[in-house]
């Protein structure tokens, strides 16, 4: 299964690394990769994209959308309007005590 997972976020050679060998984007398809193990039914993202870069987010997210296009709901905490903006979903908005949907286009 471990295989299968890997393979699954992209990462099918870095089975024998140490965290310490991977790159940020590698280290964070490992962390999905983690969570897929159990086949969970959501998965919660919390800045899944705050430490990479531009190049390295955007895989991050598409790989985060392939998820959940097979079924896994994924809800993603951020503060990166930007990847609100480029890979539009629902957005939810917290703050000031209250919860309300957002649109993307206020952004």
């Amino acid at each position: 299964r471990i295989n299968q997972v890997l393979e699954s976020v992209h990462l099918s050679g870095v089975k024998e690394k140490m965290p310490y060998e991977l790159s940020g984007g590698e280290q964070q398809r490992a962390s999905i990769a983690r969570a897929l193990l159990n086949n969970p039914e959501i998965i919660l993202a919390d800045e899944p994209t705050g430490n990479l870069d531009p190049s390295k987010s955007e895989k991050i997210i598409k790989l985060l959308k392939e998820i959940n296009s097979k079924g896994t709901t994924v809800i993603i905490a951020t503060h990166d309007y930007e990847v609100m903006k480029k890979y539009q979903a629902r957005i939810i908005k917290c703050g000031n005590q209250t919860i309300s949907e957002f649109e993307v286009d206020a952004l």
